[in-house]
C-alpha cells in the first residue's frame, strides 16, 4: 500500500482573501467615513431612513474588519497541531459577519415600523446631502471589491454588504426627494424598512455559502463523477472509490481518494509516474492542488473494514 500526496497549498499566504486584502482595507476607510457622515447627517436631520443606513454601513465596517483581521490569523503558518493553519478563521469570519448582519436588519425593520405609525420631522436638504456621500462612497468601494468577489467568501460578504449599503443609499436619496416635493415625511420609514428588507436575504445567502464550508460539503463547481472519470483516465488506474472533497476555506479545496491501480502499469510506470498523472489531472481540470491518494492494490477493498462507494 502506498501514499501520495501534493502541496499547492502549503503557504497558507495564497488564500483567496489575502490576495485582495490591500483592496479590503481602502474598502474600510471609505466605510468609515461613509459612517461618520451619516450618524452626523441623521443627527442634524431627524431622518429614520439615514440611521439606518448608517446602521447598515457600520455593520458593513464590522464587517470588513473581521474579514480583514481573519484574513491575516489565516496567513500565519501551517503548525504541527493545526496542519492547515487558522485559514478557516476567514469562514469563521464569514459567519460571525452573517449574524450581525441579520440583527442588524431585524433592528432596521423595528424601528422603521414603530417610525412609520409616529412620523417625525425630517430635514430632508441634510438627509439628501448625506445619503448622496453614501452613494458616492459605496460605488467607489463596489468597483475595488468586484474582482475578489468570486474567489473569496469573505470578499463576496464584504462586497454584498457594500451593494446592500449602495441600495439602502439609493432608497434614502428617493424618500429624500419625495420629502423635497412636498410627499409624505412617512417616505422615511418606508425607506428604512426597505433597507431591512434588502439586507436579511444577504446575510442568509451569506450564512448558506458558510455552512456548505463547515459541512466539508462538494466545492461548488466540483461533480465528483466527472473528477472520478477523469481519474480513472489516468493509466494504470483501474478503480476509485472512497472519494471526498471539501474546502479548507476560501480558494483550498482538497480532495482525498483510495486508490486501486494495475501491477502490471504500477511495476512498468511506477507510482510516482502514478501520483504526478493523478496530482496532474486535479490541478489541470479541478484547480484542485491539495489531493491525498492512497494506492491500494487489487483486492484490497475486500480487507478494509468499512465498505466504500
Amino acid at each position: 500500500m502506498g501514499f501520495g500526496h501534493g502541496h499547492g497549498h502549503g503557504d497558507t499566504t495564497g488564500t483567496a482573501a489575502y490576495a485582495h486584502r490591500r483592496r479590503m482595507m481602502a474598502v474600510l476607510g471609505i466605510v468609515a467615513g461613509i459612517t461618520l457622515a451619516q450618524v452626523i447627517g441623521a443627527w442634524l436631520s431627524g431622518s429614520m431612513a439615514l440611521l439606518a443606513d448608517a446602521a447598515h454601513s457600520f455593520t458593513d465596517g464590522t464587517g470588513v474588519a473581521l474579514a480583514l483581521l481573519a484574513t491575516l490569523i489565516a496567513a500565519r503558518p501551517p503548525s504541527a497541531r493545526r496542519t492547515f493553519g487558522l485559514q478557516r478563521a476567514e469562514i469563521l469570519a464569514a459567519m460571525t459577519n452573517a449574524v450581525v448582519v441579520g440583527v442588524a436588519a431585524i433592528l432596521v425593520l423595528i424601528g422603521g415600523v414603530r417610525r412609520l405609525t409616529d412620523p417625525g420631522a425630517v430635514e430632508s436638504d441634510v438627509m439628501l446631502v448625506a445619503a448622496l456621500i453614501g452613494l458616492a462612497g459605496n460605488g467607489v468601494s463596489l468597483l475595488i471589491l468586484r474582482r475578489g468577489k468570486e474567489q473569496s467568501l469573505n470578499v463576496r460578504g464584504a462586497y454584498l454588504e457594500v451593494l446592500g449599503d449602495l441600495l439602502g443609499s439609493v432608497a434614502v436619496v428617493g424618500a429624500a426627494i419625495v420629502i423635497m416635493a412636498g410627499g409624505d415625511v412617512r417616505a422615511d420609514a418606508v425607506a428604512s424598512i426597505l433597507i431591512g428588507l434588502m439586507i436579511l436575504p444577504r446575510a442568509w445567502m451569506l450564512l448558506r455559502d458558510v455552512v456548505h464550508v463547515l459541512l466539508e460539503a462538494t466545492p461548488k463547481g466540483v461533480d465528483l463523477d466527472e473528477v472520478r472519470r477523469h481519474m480513472m483516465d489516468v493509466p494504470g488506474i483501474v478503480d476509485v472509490h472512497d472519494l471526498h472533497a471539501w474546502t479548507i476555506t476560501s480558494g483550498v479545496p482538497v480532495l482525498s481518494a483510495h486508490v486501486v491501480v494495475d501491477e502490471m502499469s504500477q511495476a512498468e510506470c511506477g507510482t510516482e509516474s502514478i501520483l504526478d498523472g493523478l496530482h496532474g489531472c486535479l490541478a489541470g481540470h479541478f484547480d484542485i492542488e491539495h489531493s491525498t491518494f492512497q494506492i491500494e492494490p487489487r483486492g484490497h477493498l475486500d480487507h478494509e473494514y468499512v465498505q466504500h462507494d
